[in-house]
């Protein structure tokens, strides 16, 4: 049985339970960034999250209040059995479903059910990657990146949006894949460490449909000097959104 921590997240207002080894994927502040960004668009009645963990970006969309109902997938037994204890722990075990098994496969079962997918898919190709350090990160940070657009091309109905975090330097990637798939990206935030720094990563939400109508939205900057920007500080600490007068329903 993997040792596990009780984390707390948007200051407190949310408690993830995940394995406690460092040799194990651990949340970070990606997933709630994911979160928020995919919280901006329009309210989600069923929501999915792909490669899901212990379930914290589609928690957070809860916590967030961007979605009705949210499904977790996840290969996995471990974190599919923690991503379950977490929706109990925050109160939302009858507003969540976790399945287990291959994204693709489960697409197929359910889909077109979706109305918003969010997930931080693998970021490495098997065989041309450097290996991380346990068998755990290799099967959370490398695997078939195809599959999780596939995926979310499945689930999704009409009119649904899927929300991605990738790294910046491989953006042109995911967006190859997606196109493959008839996923257009409509909606691109840059997230910069620090104002002068080289981008990150990249937030992208796509839809089925044509090409064009992309809006690239004003970078998210995470510190000024030693302290969170303002606009993160309010994600991460009280679960609160900064609204722009562009922002879209």
């Amino acid at each position: 049985m993997t040792e596990t921590t009780r984390d707390l997240f948007f200051g407190g207002r949310m408690l993830i339970e995940q394995p406690k080894s460092r040799d194990s994927y651990r949340v970070n502040i990606d997933s709630l960034l994911l979160a928020g960004f995919a919280a901006a668009g329009k309210h989600a009645q069923r929501a999915f999250d792909l490669g899901a963990g212990v379930g914290a970006v589609g928690l957070s969309l809860m916590q967030l209040n961007a979605a009705s109902h949210i499904t977790f997938i996840d290969v996995s037994q471990e974190a599919t059995s923690l991503a379950s204890r977490n929706a109990e722990h925050n109160g939302w075990a009858d507003r969540s479903r976790v399945l287990t098994g291959d994204v693709q496969e489960l697409a197929l079962e359910h889909k077109g059910e979706a109305d918003l997918i969010v997930t931080n898919p693998p970021f490495s190709q098997p065989r041309t990657s450097v290996i991380p350090r346990s068998e755990r990160l290799t099967q959370a940070r490398i695997g078939d990146l195809s599959a999780f657009l596939a995926a979310a091309r499945q689930l999704g109905g009409k009119g649904s949006r899927s929300c991605y975090v990738y790294p910046a330097q491989y953006l042109s990637v995911l967006l190859g894949y997606a196109r493959e798939q008839g996923l257009e990206p409509k909606r691109v935030r840059f997230v910069h460490s620090r104002a002068h720094t080289y981008a990150r990563l990249a937030l992208v939400e796509c839809k089925a449909g044509k090409p064009g109508g992309l809006v690239v939205e004003p970078p998210l900057v995470e510190w000024n000097g030693e302290t969170r920007s303002e606009e993160v500080r309010l994600l991460i600490e009280e679960a609160r959104l900064v609204r722009r007068a562009d922002d879209r329903a």
